[in-house]
């Protein structure tokens, strides 16, 4: 009967060893493969870094019955988050095949006020990305939305992104649906809206500044009369769309 090997704490640097080689790999996936590093080259340098860290859990007399457990439980831990992200993608698919953004954009050009465009969308964003609780579904989605919306009053593009980006992450960071604060609480052992009302005391200034700010820069705008590309945009629309 062989004698069971001494299991030990890993060290400072065990535990550097996989973060750098997985930091490093994926730096070399981008570097090499541009964009397609998402198709495949990502998760063979998160497989090679997970490989490593099991060596290295071996290595300090864990077997590989415990490793198998503690990837069972982080894997249980983030499901939550994973079922989420599921969800999201099927709302986003849902949304554009049904004609949701089209119609967004159609009546935003109705209702938005230019002066108020920047700050209004920063809000409108904000309210979707808290009720979905997803920023990346917020963005491909009301988003676009907004940018033809944006498109169609002659609004400067650059800002009107930076408005939906501020209110989609604003919205996803306090929303007990977001994937992402869900997942950070799990990890840490901790209550989800204790978690959320910590946030706010960064959050909510932070959003209150930043609508000031888009409010200050859609009133001192120079807003060009662009009723004919807002009716000419309104008809190409309604001709696609139902």
């Amino acid at each position: 009967m062989t004698e069971e090997k001494k299991q030990i704490e890993a060290s400072l640097s065990d535990a550097l060893i996989p973060i750098i080689i997985l930091i490093t790999l994926l730096g070399g996936s981008v570097y090499l493969f541009g964009d397609n590093s998402s198709f495949g080259p990502n998760q063979i340098a998160l497989l090679i870094a997970m490989g490593i860290a099991s060596i290295i859990g071996i290595k300090n007399g864990y077997s590989w019955e415990d490793i198998e457990k503690g990837i069972i439980k982080g894997i249980s831990r983030s499901l939550g988050a994973i079922l989420i992200l599921l969800a999201v993608g099927s709302l986003i698919g849902t949304w554009m095949l049904s004609g949701t953004v089209p119609t967004l954009i159609y009546y935003g050009l109705d209702l938005l006020n230019p002066s108020m465009f920047y700050a209004a969308s920063c809000l409108i964003c904000g309210i979707v990305a808290m009720s979905i609780g997803s920023s990346w579904t917020t963005a491909a989605t009301v988003g676009v939305a907004l940018m033809g919306v944006a498109i169609g009053m002659g609004m400067s593009e650059a800002i009107t992104a930076g408005a939906i980006i501020s209110g989609a992450y604003f919205g996803d960071k306090i929303s007990p649906l977001s994937e992402t604060t869900n997942l950070a609480p799990a990890i840490a052992g901790t209550n989800l809206f204790e978690h959320i009302q910590y946030m706010m005391w960064t959050t909510v200034p932070s959003i209150i500044i930043t609508l000031i700010i888009f409010m200050v820069i859609g009133l001192g705008a120079d807003i060009p009369d662009s009723s004919s590309k807002i009716e000419e945009m309104q008809a190409i629309l309604g001709q696609e769309f139902n």
